[in-house]
């Protein structure tokens, strides 16, 4: 299985990102009912690999219709902001 890429992140203040694009080697997404992404981070110095490309390591939120046992299932995802939160915008209810 191939982790699902981190096609874009708009948030400009996490450490993985650079340029809209996320450089964690994988991130994951959610708490169980919130698609959080749980490896954003906010310091004043950028981490991750800046020649890779971030993929979903696990996805936490049950109920979302990508979510098969835990591992996310879409062929990529988006992290931006709803409201002050950092989710994934590929988010999708079962």
């Amino acid at each position: 299985m191939e982790m699902p890429v981190v096609r874009e992140c708009t948030v400009e203040e996490c450490v993985y990102n650079r340029d809209q694009a996320c450089h964690a080697q994988a991130i994951t997404v959610g708490d169980m009912r919130h698609p959080h992404c749980d490896t954003y981070l906010n310091a004043p110095a950028k981490g991750g690999d800046p020649n890779s490309t971030g993929r979903v390591g696990a996805c936490k939120v049950a109920n979302c219709r990508h979510n098969e046992q835990f591992e996310c299932r879409a062929p990529g995802i988006t992290v931006g902001h709803v409201e002050s939160a950092v989710d994934c915008m590929t988010y999708a209810p079962a």
